[in-house]
């Protein structure tokens, strides 16, 4: 009896220690694709401290490109429709969606049920107002919709008519990028100020709280946000403000931002410094996420200066070293793909073109100096617009600086601030050349600097468009290989802007930052804080 007891004793405690050893197990390998925390028990509350490494000009998503507009509103405001991490195509404002046959008519059913802040339920009227809006004043809405109609069927129902097949209109209306297509109140709509909204309220499991110009922006909350029910992935999904308040740091000093996350003082830090890089690894205190990150891009102004002549771009081309710019911009390769073809290395599968590859990075700084002469254009005076809020700007700079005076033009390094980059940069008198990194698209069309008007520095030659057009009225992406190999040869050939290298960002979040994801920026959900 004694013994059976003690088999029935030493039974119990073996289902215990297996029981342990799994769950053990289970926990030690949560873990996202970035690495980041994750933690058993979420917990809810605190405050979210981001140290950002530039102030928005404007943060009205439908009459911007800035990539930090994106990273800060992404949370306010939403979209009908989103992206998953694997990029596939969501609901998201809307329950579902039909696309006709023809690929002509877009139904967008709403969710019923979701509040604005204010409280107003989201109906189609907000929808259509919203649409017309970003239609009107986004530069992918004016280049891809500028013919599309947006009509309220019923209180929760909008159809979208093209009047051609788009074959990026999905990509389009999911991006963040780019002048989002996000929903307000239509009331708000027809109130808004010319300069841009002033009353920001979105639908977005955050609220706006307010912006102290130079120093932070502040959301909270949102207690009455209806979440999706799907598991979250990417944008999509159940979203949760987990944390009482978000503030974003407009901490433009990279050892600012290094110091403040050493001494714990952020949460997390946006664009840390590469060569800073190793000293975070080092620290017991800090995840380091290495994220995808923008496409750097050389662009000339076409319109007014030396570079309207092609030679001078040319010779820009011939002498410049990439690998150089990419060294000082990033140091370690493993921060930069250097790439002439105009969508990021994981789309090449779909969009890839050998135009463009013989006459990219030549590094011919005596070629470069012998077209120069031949012009007659030695002493022409170039303006190069640059920015420190990017150190990876200013740094490719000073590179294309020493390049542009060795081949003998005058050059000048105008640097300003990030607002006063955006400005001056829509200006046909403000630069002759800029460098900026344009963040992550779906399509290749989609970049602005392949538009018309000051992104493209003005390349507004009718043959190319015409290509950019047939590509977008295409049924689908995959009938558009064809189209995209003339474009790359039309781009070849006109040296309109140098693709330079598609580029990592580094991103930092203290230990006690749990569930950390990025998709396109930052993602500010569903992150939660240990108190």
């Amino acid at each position: 009896m004694q013994w059976g007891k003690k088999l029935l004793l030493l039974f119990v405690l073996l289902i215990v220690v297996v029981g342990c050893s799994s769950n053990d197990t289970d926990e030690d390998t949560e873990n996202d694709a970035e690495g980041s925390n994750t933690d058993s028990e979420v917990q809810v509350g605190g405050e979210l401290k981001i140290a950002y490494s530039a102030q928005p000009a404007t943060i009205d998503p439908h009459m911007t490109t800035a990539v930090a507009t994106s990273d800060i509103m992404r949370g306010v405001y939403e979209t009908l429709v989103t992206v998953d991490e694997d990029q596939n195509f969501q609901p998201m404002l809307a329950e579902s969606y039909d696309i006709s046959e023809d690929g002509l008519i877009y139904t967008f059913n709403l969710r019923q049920g979701v509040t604005f802040h204010n409280g107003k339920e989201m109906k189609a009227e907000d929808v259509v107002a919203s649409m017309k809006r970003w239609q009107e004043l986004s530069t992918n809405g004016r280049a891809q919709f500028a013919e599309a109609t947006f009509e309220e069927v019923d209180e929760y129902t909008v159809e979208m008519v093209l009047p051609n097949p788009l074959s990026t209109a999905l990509s389009v209306l999911t991006s963040y990028l780019g002048s989002a297509p996000v929903i307000l109140p239509k009331e708000i709509i027809e109130n808004a100020p010319d300069a841009g909204i002033d009353e920001h309220i979105g639908t977005g499991p955050f609220k706006f709280v307010e912006w102290r110009q130079d120093a932070h922006i502040q959301l909270t909350r949102n207690d009455d946000y209806q979440a999706r029910d799907e598991e979250a992935s990417g944008l999509a999904g159940k979203k949760e403000a987990l944390v009482d308040d978000v503030y974003f740091y407009f901490v433009t000093d990279a050892s600012t931002r290094l110091a403040g996350m050493l001494s714990g003082e952020y949460d997390m830090a946006h664009a840390i410094a590469y060569d800073n890089v190793p000293q975070l690894e080092a620290a017991d205190n800090i995840d380091i996420h290495i994220v995808p990150g923008s496409t750097q891009v050389l662009t000339f102004n076409q319109k007014k200066g030396v570079f309207s002549d092609i030679r001078a771009r040319e010779a820009v081309r011939a002498a410049l070293s990439l690998d150089e710019m990419m060294q000082a911009a990033f140091g370690d390769e493993k921060y930069y793909t250097i790439n002439h073809n105009l969508v990021m290395p994981h789309l090449e599968g779909q969009f890839y073109s050998e135009f463009g590859k013989e006459t990219h990075n030549q590094n011919d700084v005596e070629k470069g100096k012998q077209i120069i002469e031949e012009a007659g254009l030695e002493g022409e005076e170039v303006v190069i617009l640059s920015t420190r809020d990017y150190e990876e700007v200013y740094n490719a700079s000073i590179v294309v600086q020493e390049r542009l005076e060795q081949i003998g033009l005058s050059v000048r390094l105008d640097v300003v601030d990030w607002p006063t980059f955006l400005e001056k940069k829509e200006d046909e008198n403000g630069f002759d050349i800029n460098i900026v990194g344009f963040g992550p698209q779906p399509e290749p069309t989609s970049y602005l600097f392949v538009g018309k008007g000051p992104h493209s520095g003005w390349m507004d030659d009718d043959e190319f468009h015409d290509l950019v057009a047939e590509f977008r009225n295409q049924p689908t992406l995959e009938d558009t290989k064809d189209i995209y190999d003339e474009m790359m040869k039309w781009l070849e050939e006109d040296i309109a802007f140098i693709k330079v290298a598609d580029y990592n960002r580094v991103n930092v979040s203290q230990k006690l930052v749990k569930n950390v994801h990025f998709l396109d920026g930052f993602i500010t959900w569903n992150i939660s804080k240990e108190q």
